[in-house]
C-alpha cells in the first residue's frame, strides 16, 4: 500500500476514535460512513501521488460504491479510486468498532448495524474536483517532451514508416499502431498520471466494451481507452496530412466504408 495513503488512513482512524468519544460512542456506523466520505475523496494531485506509489489502485471499479448521484452514471477515474478507498477505510473502522464493543457481529461474522443508521439512498457528494490540477499545469509547462508525448511520437514514427509502403491501408495501419502502443498495465499508466493528474478526471464515456467489463471498467482501462482514442485520432490526422485519407465537406476525415465509428477498447 502507498505510504501516503497509509498515513492518511491512520489519521482517519484517530479522528474516528475522537468523534466516537465526543458522541458518547453512539452511531458507530454512521459516524464512520460520514467521516470516510468527508475525508477520503482525495484531491487530484494527492491522489495521483498515491496511485504512483500503488498502481494496483488502477484495477478498482466503481461497482455500486459511489454515493454521489451526479457521479454514479459516468464517474471520473479519481472518483472511482477514491470510492474504493472510502469503502476499504469504512470496513476498517467498522472492524475497529467491533473490537471496541460498539458494534456486534452475528453467528456468521456479519456486522450488525441499527436500522436507524442505515440509509441506502444516502447521498455523499464527491468533494474533489478532478478537472483541476496544479501539478499538471506545472509539469506540462516544463521544457522537453512529456512521457506521453514520447510514446505518441514513437507511434507516429512507426506509423509513417509503415505508411510509406502501405498507403492504401492507412486506417487499418492507424488501428494497428494505436493498438500496439496502447498502455494497459497499471505500472505503465501510473507515471503518466503523476505527470498529468488530470487523467484522473477522465470518464468512461462509452469508450470501453461494456460486455467485456460488465459495464464496470477498471479505472486504468478508462484512461487507457481515452489515450488509445487520442493516439488513433492523431494518426488519422497524420494520414490525412500525407494524402492517405481525405476529408469531407464538413472537415471530417473520410474513413473506409463500415469504419465510421471509432473502435472501443476490448
Amino acid at each position: 500500500m502507498s505510504q501516503l495513503l497509509t498515513d492518511i488512513l491512520e489519521d482517519v482512524r484517530k479522528e474516528y476514535l475522537q468523534r466516537m468519544d465526543a458522541n458518547n460512542f453512539s452511531q458507530p456506523f454512521l459516524t464512520a460512513e460520514k467521516l470516510c466520505h468527508e475525508k477520503l475523496y482525495l484531491a487530484t494531485d494527492l491522489l495521483a501521488d498515491i496511485v504512483n506509489e500503488d498502481p494496483t489502485l488502477l484495477a478498482t471499479r466503481a461497482s455500486d460504491l459511489i454515493a454521489d448521484s451526479r457521479e454514479r452514471d459516468n464517474p471520473a477515474v479519481g472518483a472511482i479510486i477514491s470510492s474504493n478507498i472510502v469503502m476499504a477505510a469504512l470496513e476498517s473502522l467498522l472492524g475497529l468498532a467491533v473490537a471496541n464493543g460498539w458494534l456486534d457481529v452475528d453467528d456468521d461474522g456479519h456486522i450488525l448495524v441499527e436500522d436507524a443508521e442505515l440509509d441506502p439512498s444516502r447521498n455523499y457528494p464527491v468533494t474533489a474536483d478532478y478537472s483541476r490540477s496544479d501539478a499538471a499545469t506545472k509539469n506540462l509547462s516544463k521544457r522537453g517532451p512529456s512521457l506521453l508525448t514520447t510514446i505518441f511520437q514513437a507511434a507516429e514514427n512507426e506509423f509513417l514508416e509503415l505508411l510509406e509502403t502501405e498507403v492504401h491501408e492507412a486506417y487499418q495501419l492507424a488501428l494497428q499502431v494505436s493498438g500496439n502502443y496502447a498502455i494497459f498495465a497499471p505500472e505503465d499508466i501510473a507515471p503518466l498520471i503523476v505527470e498529468n493528474p488530470l487523467l484522473l478526471g477522465l470518464r468512461p464515456d462509452d469508450m470501453v466494451d461494456e460486455e467485456l467489463f460488465e459495464g464496470d471498467p477498471p479505472a486504468g482501462i478508462i484512461i487507457s481507452g481515452h489515450l488509445t482514442h487520442i493516439l488513433l485520432d492523431q494518426l488519422l490526422e497524420l494520414a490525412e496530412s500525407k494524402g492517405a485519407l481525405g476529408k469531407d465537406g464538413a472537415g471530417h476525415i473520410i474513413l473506409p466504408e463500415g469504419d465510421g465509428d471509432n473502435p472501443i477498447v476490448h
